[in-house]
């Protein structure tokens, strides 16, 4: 059973509609925190705000909504992204721009209004959503791997550039099952890559970004956690 608790604090997941953001979510809902979550799709509600975090007038607009709905936002998770498979030899300049947008300039855009709510009430902790595209080849998704790379970079820069109230680390994740992983890969294949024998889980990656969050990891930030079950085993021991 999970210890951490989040009661009384308040937490904004972007993408958490769906996928990795839904279980990160729930996961901090059943810990005790009120949860906003925001996608490009979501209907304005209790819990959700519809917002494109690409675009910084909708950011404002979602910190704003995250604010008047909780008096408060302590932790971020940056989790919104994603990019369809794309040859990046013919892939249209606009793609691989929007890719980008997405994957890095729109978690900035979160992260830099959170840490203006965040400094003024005391410090809070943001959670950058990676993947292993960003530190090792990611042929099919290459625009993809290039942001989240800078993702990874952005994430230890701004935590020396607002320690000490604000941390913000990493959580590089792996292969993982969502509702939409069947575009990328075999789930049962590539499960048989990963050294643990399965894939990772919405719930490992938000017991992750919730102990980064948490008072456990008060010392941690710049730091980059990786949730992929042992990595993947080297083609060349499988060979012949």
């Amino acid at each position: 059973m999970d210890a951490l608790d989040f009661t009384g604090r308040a937490v904004l997941v972007t993408g958490g509609t769906r996928g990795l953001g839904a279980g990160i979510a729930a996961y901090f809902r059943a810990a005790g925190a009120q949860v906003v979550v925001c996608g490009r799709t979501a209907e304005d509600g209790t819990g959700s705000v519809r917002a494109d975090v690409r675009d910084p007038a909708q950011v404002d607009r979602l910190i704003t909504a995250t604010l008047e709905r909780c008096g408060r936002l302590d932790v971020v998770v940056n989790n919104a992204g994603g990019a369809p498979p794309a040859d990046a030899a013919t892939a249209s300049p606009r793609f691989h721009a929007k890719v980008v947008e997405l994957n890095l300039l729109g978690p900035l855009h979160v992260a830099q209004r959170a840490n203006t709510v965040m400094q003024r009430s005391g410090g809070g902790a943001i959670v950058m959503v990676g993947s292993v595209s960003g530190v090792r080849p990611s042929p099919g998704t290459a625009a993809y791997g290039a942001a989240k790379a800078g993702l990874h970079h952005l994430a230890a820069s701004l935590a020396v550039e607002w320690a000490p109230l604000v941390r913000l680390n990493s959580v590089i994740v792996g292969p993982a099952l969502t509702e939409g992983s069947d575009v990328h890969f075999d789930a049962q294949a590539a499960a048989r890559t990963v050294p643990s024998g399965r894939l990772a889980t919405a719930l490992d990656v938000a017991r992750a970004c919730a102990f980064l969050s948490s008072p456990l990891a008060t010392q941690i930030t710049g730091a980059s956690l990786t949730v992929h079950g042992g990595g993947e085993w080297p083609a060349f021991l499988r060979a012949g």
